[in-house]
């Protein structure tokens, strides 16, 4: 196993002992989700981003909690967005039915409410309307920066 630290502004985020660095892909997301932040709130001559609500996609691969985690390390480094509030919304999947094209959404959560992910549920789902079992992911692969808010 391999041991990587992360540092941001001197500070050490996390240090990951495997190879499968999937918390740096988080982080990268939360630092292009800053960058933005930064860019809008300069073109509108915000002194300051108090709230910002991101949708994560049930099928986009970002595990929520790193994402958020990775806000808000990288957010304490860039002054506009400090004290910026995070809302993350993590719709509930769709599938579509392959046999009679309904679109089904799945409803299985976490104790955190965020939906589980796909291997734990597709295998459980059959269609609503014809009760086939041959269901796809619909959508879902989306983060989307669905509301800021600035002063």
């Amino acid at each position: 196993m391999e041991e990587k630290a992360i540092f941001q502004g001197g500070i050490q985020l996390l240090t990951k002992t495997d190879n499968h660095d999937n918390t740096m892909h988080e982080l990268s997301l939360a630092q292009n989700l800053i960058d933005q932040l930064l860019q809008l709130s300069k073109q509108h001559d915000a002194k300051t981003v108090t709230k910002v609500t991101v949708m994560i996609g049930p099928f986009s691969g970002i595990v929520v909690e790193s994402f958020a985690f990775g806000f808000k390390a990288l957010k304490q480094d860039h002054q506009p967005i400090t004290g910026a509030q995070l809302i993350l919304e993590t719709p509930a999947p769709e599938y579509i039915c392959l046999d009679c094209k309904t679109i089904n959404t799945g409803d299985t959560r976490t104790a955190d409410g965020h939906p589980k992910a796909v291997y734990e549920t597709i295998n459980d789902k059959i269609c609503s309307a014809c009760g086939s079992n041959r269901l796809s992911p619909n959508g879902g692969a989306e983060l989307i920066l669905k509301q800021l808010e600035m002063e």
